[in-house]
């Protein structure tokens, strides 16, 4: 583990020293992801001047919950997203033989060799939304409660990076899989609703099923109404579980790969 992170420390320095040298782009990216996150907050400020409740959210509870499913996107987009992206682009040109002969473990060099700090940076930003959001509703967590809040954070990362890299991994069995990765972020999109607004088959499919909705719905009621065992145990067990099956697929993926030269 101890190498596995010295690995990672050099290819986040890398990205970082790689970012400084085109600071425009950096803050260009930057800014364009915080007027995303500002058309979100914008959308519930006007929903909310026509009612005082969604679902049984109120104005405030909804941003907590936005708040958190910003920040587990951006942690996302952070640390996995660019390498994510590279990998289905690395398996059909061929240069994915530069991750096979490198000394580790190749999902781990594949999906974590760049960083994106223009989205880490507006980690900060959805921080902020979630603290504004939890003083606006008069709560106060105990130093339990955050770091219960944290680790349900870092479950539902988990869930993210696995779905990705598992839509990443039909790569080894179809020419593009741009499609899948577009499917992929609508599919996250309802992430940033309440559980509470699905009812019928859509409540199977994206509450059951796929765990669009608990990712951040877990973690908000976490700081909302308190730790629930029941919960906490249902979004550690779909983290394991995609986490394992991501696993699976992709180092099966790994047989059926052609490298360039053949």
């Amino acid at each position: 583990m101890t190498r596995y992170l010295q690995i990672w420390l050099a290819s986040a320095r890398y990205s970082i020293t790689r970012t400084l040298m085109f600071r425009f782009d950096f803050f260009l990216w930057a800014t364009v992801e915080l007027c995303w996150m500002a058309v979100n907050l914008l959308l519930i400020a006007v929903i909310y001047r026509h009612t005082d409740s969604i679902a049984g959210w109120s104005k405030y509870e909804m941003m907590l919950l936005v708040g958190t499913a910003m920040l587990i996107q951006r942690l996302l987009f952070g640390f996995f997203w660019t390498s994510l992206f590279e990998t289905a682009r690395n398996i059909r040109s061929g240069h994915f033989d530069f991750f096979l002969a490198q000394p580790g473990n190749v999902m781990f060099m594949t999906t974590t060799r760049k960083i994106d700090p223009d989205s880490l940076v507006n980690t900060i930003v959805a921080s902020a939304v979630i603290i504004y959001s939890a003083n606006q509703l008069g709560l106060q967590p105990s130093l339990g409660d955050i770091a219960l809040y944290l680790l349900m954070i870092f479950c539902g990362l988990l869930i993210h990076y696995s779905a990705l890299t598992l839509a990443i991994s039909l790569g080894f069995w179809i020419t593009n899989a741009q499609g899948i990765e577009g499917s992929y972020f609508t599919l996250f999109e309802f992430s940033r609703l309440p559980r509470q607004a699905f009812a019928g088959i859509a409540n199977v499919i994206f509450v059951w099923l796929l765990p669009a909705v608990i990712v951040s719905n877990i973690p908000a009621q976490t700081l909302l109404h308190g730790f629930d065992l029941a919960s906490a145990l249902w979004l550690l067990g779909a983290a394991v579980g995609w986490f394992g099956v991501a696993c699976l697929v992709f180092h099966r993926g790994l047989r059926r790969y052609s490298s360039a030269s053949s």
